[in-house]
């Protein structure tokens, strides 16, 4: 299992990569080609037609941050929490049992809580700004004596 250790790094630029594509091309319409049937589906799942707006900025900036691998679990945490509200707000008109309803949000909220709690990987931007793929080190300094 150690050749699978070593392609981590490429596992979570891949992950990254596809929830960031899929989150963009979700978001970047909500904010270039705003529809009043969008706003009218949001009002009508109990939300205000403004959040058209928040789910935009959140998918397609988000989405860019992914791709990067910059603020990656910030970002990622932030896309896992919409698309839990997405799930509980739009997709769960049939229950839980219901899974054909709300399987691909749930992926992707999944994939972002994935990434939340490992961070970026090597093969990013956090790797190079903070080391550690965006995950600071825990290790406690030695006190000097």
């Amino acid at each position: 299992m150690k050749f699978l250790d070593s392609l981590q790094p490429l596992g979570l630029l891949i992950l990254r990569i596809a929830l960031g594509v899929i989150f963009f091309t979700h978001g970047y319409p909500k904010l270039m080609k705003p529809n009043i049937e969008m706003q009218h589906m949001f009002v009508q799942h109990g939300l205000p037609a403004q959040f058209v707006y928040v789910a935009g900025v959140l998918e397609t900036f988000g989405g860019a941050l992914l791709v990067l691998g910059l603020f990656t679990r910030p970002a990622a945490l932030l896309l896992a929490v919409e698309m839990g509200v997405a799930i509980w707000k739009m997709h769960s008109s049939g229950g839980i049992m219901a899974v054909h309803l709300y399987e691909f949000p749930l992926a992707l909220a999944v994939g972002c809580a994935a990434l939340a709690t490992t961070g970026a990987g090597l093969i990013s931007v956090d790797e190079s700004l903070l080391g550690s793929g965006g995950r600071r080190s825990r290790t406690p300094k030695k006190a000097k004596d």
